[in-house]
């Protein structure tokens, strides 16, 4: 029996990994967000408030669990707010992860940071485990000093960089790329999307199977996990109306430079998967195969 402690758990990797871990009796689940547990089962595992930058509370949680291992998916993702509000994304993404981080070292936790694709400059996608960073906006930045402090750590790490993290929640507290493409276009909706950028999207379901794979495991090290399949944003959001049957002729195909977004993306990122099939068996789900497993989600939310 493994004790896991997961951060950010109302989010949708952490929503996951509570559906996940409630189907393995082998992991014992400490869920830990701000504020209510949004989780619609609340049996079978422990829920506890915990708000990161609160370092006594975060102390006390671990020190009375005393879990295994910790997933840490708690982080300020938005690029433009992290962008403008430099403070606070330091503070979340940076700060906290390195106290988290000096908690499992003094306790001997198996520490997971979850990470992004942002930490290169897309100049040179897709990318190995090993290749350079050189993250262009300061969301980036502040994921790639946080990936620094976990490399340091004494004791086990891993870090799980992923990328477009997409899928379906009863409770969502913000929207991706899918969902809000799918509902732009089913209101008849004209939308702009950028045709000179480059991701291969994640299924949520797949991230949080691999977070599992390297609780089983117990590996360590960097691994890149996404989805199969590489895609300009548009072409993503093409695929989207065809296997919902929307309307294409709303989708205008625009430069990143036309946006005018102070906070730079990366034009191409991707990775090269050979190292978590290998060592983790991760096997993810082709994006066809992930618009279906979506579907069939929000069917079952609809009948309830």
């Amino acid at each position: 029996m493994k004790r896991v402690l997961v951060t950010g758990s109302n989010g949708l990797l952490g929503q996951k990994l509570t559906q996940q871990i409630l189907h393995r009796p082998e992991v014992e689940l400490i869920a830990t967000n701000r504020g209510e547990n949004k989780y619609p089962i609340k049996n079978g595992y422990v829920y506890e408030a915990m708000d990161l930058l609160d370092k006594d509370r975060v102390a006390a949680v671990l020190n009375y669990y005393k879990p295994n291992v910790v997933i840490h998916t708690a982080a300020i993702t938005n690029v433009d707010t992290c962008h403008t509000n430099r403070q606070a994304c330091w503070e979340t993404n940076v700060d906290a992860t390195a106290y988290l981080i000096s908690l499992c070292e003094q306790m001997g936790i198996h520490f997971i940071y979850v990470s992004t694709d942002f930490v290169f400059d897309g100049l040179d996608g897709p990318y190995k485990e090993n290749d350079a960073a050189n993250p262009v906006s300061y969301y980036g930045e502040s994921k790639l000093a946080a990936e620094k402090l976990t490399q340091q750590m004494k004791g086990n790490w891993t870090i799980i960089r992923t990328i477009l993290v997409y899928g379906i929640l009863n409770d969502m507290s913000r929207s991706n790329i899918v969902l809000w493409a799918k509902s732009a276009l089913e209101a008849g909706k004209p939308i702009n999307v950028v045709n000179d950028q480059w991701r291969m999207p994640t299924l949520a379901e797949d991230l949080a199977d691999a977070c599992l794979l390297a609780v089983k495991h117990e590996a360590k090290g960097i691994f890149h996990i996404s989805g199969k399949d590489m895609m300009s944003v548009a072409e993503l959001v093409r695929k989207v109306a065809g296997f919902w049957n929307l309307d294409e002729s709303l989708i205008n195909e625009i430069s990143s430079d036309s946006l005018g977004q102070e906070a730079k993306r990366p034009k191409k990122t991707g990775f090269i998967l050979d190292k978590a099939m290998t060592e983790l068996q991760y096997q993810p789900h082709s994006f066809e195969q992930g618009l279906a497993l979506v579907n069939d989600q929000l069917l079952g939310i609809r009948c309830r």
